[in-house]
């Protein structure tokens, strides 16, 4: 009769010297045992009837696997603390005992917090993963979907599934509530769900690898993960960075090199980052004439959109139509702290890097630390304030 615990040992005698105990508790397998005979008389009629031997308890850890035996006490399981207390009173238990043998390593399995497969063949097809894992890593298995035993790993801090053929993520991910950690390196994943932007990762994920994929663009919604302290998208396809990168305000580490991009969003200026890395990117020389697309007046569904932005006023699919959630949500920002939906001017400058971060990587071979920036200008007057920053 065995129960996987944790165990602590603890000495009654420590209190009465003035001392106190410093045990701490550890992983252990925990058994009630027969004990072994011993050479004694023959015992007397009515006790250890029909020549059993007393029970007591076995404790079994991964330092210690061959054990060491304690007199019988309470346990967590009513079973087994049914048939403790049958021991504890020197009665015969009628439940099946365990042997005084040394606990194998493999029992030891359901403790683990960490896993590492580097290998196909070292994938488990025929058993669930650790319920108690911390630390998963699968790499160079040739997964081309994420496992959903995975997804039942409630405690996983850190997942890691670089090195395999995966396209898609499920939405449930999002479920793993205490994920700090997701490496999705060299894969061939497209895109990166709005589903995920909103679920619990926005409170839990630190770090995110996305290079070596395919990805062309991430959505707005992306910067709702907003503990993101590092994040890397080399080697993807990417042609644009969400425009509201600005409100990824714990970002430290930023790597986007060998991209696609042809300038930065203006909300880019409000990072502070620690490291940046845009080299090989096909940035763009700053265009002399700005795009204008104002209206006078201004349309009923702009002057509404900029009033419940300006006000911040709640908005949500119960309240209005999803597409005008959509609407909002792109919104751009002026350069004067106000949204515009679809009136605004918009403009290109450059801007050095080293306003945002304090280790750049050089932007191009020619030792360039600049790029360009574009901006959104909600009105004339804005536009032609900032006239000096766009020379």
């Amino acid at each position: 009769m065995k129960l996987h615990c944790e165990v602590e040992v603890v000495s009654r005698h420590l209190p009465a010297l003035g001392l106190r105990n410093r045990a701490k508790g550890v992983r252990a397998v925990l058994s009630l045992c027969q004990q072994a005979p011993r050479t004694q008389p023959r015992p007397r009629a009515g006790s250890e009837r029909g020549g059993r031997h007393p029970a007591c308890l076995f404790i079994s850890t991964l330092k210690d696997k061959s054990g060491t035996r304690y007199e019988a006490s309470a346990s967590s399981l009513k079973g087994f603390l049914s048939a403790v207390r049958l021991a504890h009173r020197g009665c015969d238990v009628e439940a099946p005992l365990s042997t005084l043998t040394p606990v194998k390593t493999s029992e030891f399995e359901k403790f683990k917090t960490k896993m590492v497969i580097t290998s196909k063949k070292d994938y488990p097809l025929s058993k669930n993963f650790p319920c108690s894992l911390e630390h998963l890593q699968t790499s160079y298995c040739g997964l081309i979907r994420v496992d959903m035993r995975m997804l039942c790993l409630k405690n996983l801090r850190k997942l890691d599934l670089s090195h395999n053929h995966i396209k898609k993520l499920p939405a449930t991910i999002g479920d793993l509530i205490h994920l700090q950690e997701l490496n999705l390196n060299d894969n061939h994943l497209e895109s990166f769900s709005v589903a995920l932007c909103q679920s619990t990762l926005q409170k839990s994920l630190r770090c995110l690898d996305l290079s070596k994929n395919k990805i062309k663009a991430l959505p707005v919604q992306f910067c709702q993960l907003r503990e993101l302290t590092d994040l890397k998208l080399d080697d993807n396809e990417l042609i644009r960075l969400p425009f509201k990168m600005g409100q990824l305000t714990n970002l430290r580490f930023l790597s986007a090199a060998q991209n696609k991009l042809p300038f930065l969003p203006s909300e880019f200026k409000n990072l502070t980052l620690e490291y940046l890395d845009l080299f090989g990117n096909i940035f763009e020389q700053p265009k002399v004439l700005p795009v204008i697309k104002l209206q006078t007046p201004l349309t009923l569904l702009e002057s509404s959109a900029r009033a419940v932005l300006d006000n911040r006023i709640p908005y949500g699919s119960p309240i209005i139509p999803f597409h005008l959630c959509q609407d909002l949500d792109t919104a751009k920002t002026c350069v004067c702290g106000r949204f515009c939906l679809s009136c605004f001017i918009q403009g290109t400058t450059t801007m050095n890097l080293h306003s945002v971060a304090h280790t750049v990587v050089l932007v191009d071979n020619m030792g360039g630390t600049e790029a360009p920036v574009i901006s959104y200008f909600c009105s004339l007057a804005c536009y032609v304030n900032s006239c000096d920053m766009l020379k």
